[in-house]
């Protein structure tokens, strides 16, 4: 059985789920009600960036937790069968990141498009999309990390808190502690750290509201100029997006069910 057969497997079976189903309705009637409201797509723009920053890193990191434990009896009868562990690994990675990035642009990309999207809105269907194959890859790294399946998602959950609400808490404590020393190359650094903060600098470039992008993001703006910055946040999610997939590629060859 090759990878393409499993791909296709687990792509119909996450389709059909409910989750999946209520998920991308969620997010259509979300989005459809604020571009309705505002009846400007990019105000609406901005409204949906704490849905992309918050709910979908959440949902997939929780989503992608539980569907392994629960697919661990699917992958024990692969792996009876010759077929090789990263064939399964990437089937089970690349079904379920696709599926939820189907979900998310139909949820939040269609009204968008539906409404003539600008280019910021097309920005944030890209970094939703990249978020969801991030934390995907970090919740099967949880996963791999751990047998107990409470254990897992307990991991999961602690991940995702710290990106979303720690860290912006220790940055302002770092500049807070740091505010008399030229920190432009460390804002750099630090904006890396974390790809829910690349993700909000990718969208916000493209908007003309730099007194949102916090420090991290306007000093990445003015120092570079918006294209260097936008092929600077592109390039660190998608090492995100690959580094944690392939540490949980490495453990899943060594694991034993």
């Amino acid at each position: 059985m090759t990878t393409l057969k499993i791909l296709k497997y687990v792509l119909y079976d996450v389709l059909r789920s409910k989750m999946i189903i209520i998920y991308t309705v969620l997010l259509f009637l979300i989005t459809f009600g604020i571009i309705y409201t505002g009846r400007d797509v990019s105000k609406a723009v901005i409204s949906l960036l704490n849905v992309v920053l918050l709910v979908v890193p959440l949902i997939s990191i929780i989503f992608g937790t539980i569907h392994f434990y629960n697919s661990k009896e699917f992958m024990e009868m692969l792996l009876a069968m010759p077929v090789k562990r990263k064939s399964i690994f990437w089937a089970e990675y690349a079904g379920l990141s696709i599926a939820l990035s189907l979900g998310f642009i139909a949820g939040v990309g269609l009204p968008l498009l539906i409404y003539g999207g600008d280019l910021s809105s097309l920005y944030l269907i890209i970094a939703g999309v990249l978020l969801t194959f991030i934390f995907i890859s970090l919740a099967f790294l949880a996963s791999v990390l751990n047998k107990d399946k409470a254990k897992g998602i307990g991991m999961a959950l602690v991940i995702w808190f710290y990106m979303a609400v720690i860290f912006d808490a220790l940055v302002l404590l770092f500049y807070y502690m740091f505010s008399s020393y030229p920190l432009q190359k460390a804002t750099i650094v630090i904006s890396a750290l974390n790809p829910v903060d690349l993700a909000r600098i990718l969208i916000l470039l493209k908007l003309d509201i730099s007194a949102l992008m916090g420090y991290t993001g306007a000093t990445l703006h003015n120092f570079f100029g918006s294209a260097f910055g936008v092929m600077f946040a592109l390039g660190f999610l998608m090492i995100w997006a690959a580094g944690p997939t392939m540490l949980a590629l490495r453990v899943f060859n060594r694991k034993n069910f």
